[in-house]
């Protein structure tokens, strides 16, 4: 197994993506996955690590990165120190994240070309980074199979005119972490950046644009995100394959951090779907 850890690869937005890339030595050209981390989230997060090692033992590279402004630093990854970054972060900032994401891997020396297949790049995002792997996947022709666990299908469906207004008159707004007990600042440029960028930010529109195999997994008992977002989904696309969890909530039973000897059974359930599904699909 060959892994390389905390690489920085340069980006659009002055910060640099820390990424990681998992692979298994061989002579065949691999698929290339690239999981792409929530609102929160970062790339060592909770089980991250026994997920990137499960996939390269199935025959992928897998790669995983921290978006430049979640708010970790390459000196602590695991924690959100850079608070100004976080509330400095955007769609469009992760959008170009994952862009040059994909240009480093498709071109890195790191992984020598006989061991991936760049004409394969897979994306899984979770929850608000399903969104980007779905707006990416439908402006960018290198993705070839896009799979969202736990997706957000509309990134303004929680700002109601109320909150859009008290956040402009106070340009922030705090979000407790409940896990570390932080507040974490939402600036007011977030918002302005999706009205700005609509279109191109419009979930329902790219799902629709979406033609290359889609597999949709969510949790049943996700409060998080509640799995109607997926049903829609389907809905805007009826060739979308739609993968409920029964009882699943929005992590499928790994919490972080993560010190069990055995995977949640969700996780377990979640991990064998997708991978037959990026095996198999069409």
């Amino acid at each position: 197994m060959e892994i390389i850890k905390n690489i920085e690869v340069d980006g659009k937005h002055g910060k640099p993506i820390l990424a990681d890339v998992f692979y298994k030595d061989g002579r065949d050209a691999k698929p290339v996955i690239i999981f792409v981390h929530g609102f929160k989230g970062f790339k060592d997060w909770g089980a991250h690590n026994l997920m990137a090692r499960y996939f390269s033992e199935k025959r992928f590279v897998f790669v995983k990165f921290n978006f430049s402004h979640n708010g970790v630093t390459s000196q602590k990854p695991l924690e959100f120190i850079d608070l100004e970054a976080f509330g400095n972060n955007n769609f469009s900032i992760e959008l170009d994240d994952l862009g040059s994401v994909i240009d480093w891997i498709s071109t890195t020396p790191l992984v020598p070309d006989y061991q991936k297949n760049i004409k394969e790049i897979y994306l899984i995002g979770h929850s608000r980074g399903g969104g980007i792997s779905i707006l990416k996947a439908a402006e960018d022709t290198r993705i070839k199979k896009l799979v969202t666990w736990a997706s957000v299908n509309n990134f303004a469906v929680n700002w109601d005119d109320n909150f859009v207004k008290d956040w402009e008159n106070k340009g922030v707004q705090w979000i407790k972490n409940t896990r570390t007990h932080q507040d974490m600042p939402i600036y007011f440029q977030l918002y302005q950046n999706y009205i700005e960028n609509i279109d191109r930010l419009n979930i329902e529109a790219a799902v629709q644009k979406i033609n290359i195999p889609f597999l949709a997994a969510h949790g049943t008992e996700d409060y998080a995100v509640p799995f109607e977002h997926a049903l829609e989904l389907k809905k805007w696309n009826q060739k979308l394959k739609l993968d409920l969890i029964p009882h699943g909530d929005h992590t499928f039973g790994v919490k972080h951090p993560f010190n069990e000897l055995n995977l949640p059974f969700d996780a377990q359930i979640l991990w064998e779907h997708t991978k037959d599904f990026l095996k198999t699909s069409e």
